[in-house]
């Protein structure tokens, strides 16, 4: 039966395995949806840590003298439409 998700096999050591089953066991859920919703936080987790970097040397490399206003931005902003 074709579905609309693509499918991830995973092969995973004995103690992963059981500590997976174990939280899907307790939440009430499948193996597959718990391991989706822990992939999905590894993600976030992930994609947080990449943004952390960028607002760092951001703010590294900030200049107050360069820097707009807020009224300055949105100005600008509309000028453009």
């Amino acid at each position: 039966m074709p579905t609309k998700n693509p499918r991830v096999n995973m092969v995973l050591e004995r103690a992963l395995f059981e500590a997976l089953r174990r939280m899907a066991e307790r939440d009430g859920v499948s193996l597959s949806l718990k391991a989706r919703d822990l992939i999905r936080e590894a993600i976030e987790s992930s994609e947080d840590v990449a943004l952390g970097w960028v607002a760092h040397e951001r703010e590294r490399s900030f200049k107050r003298g360069k820097a707009l206003r807020h009224d300055q931005v949105w100005r600008k902003r509309r000028s453009r439409r």
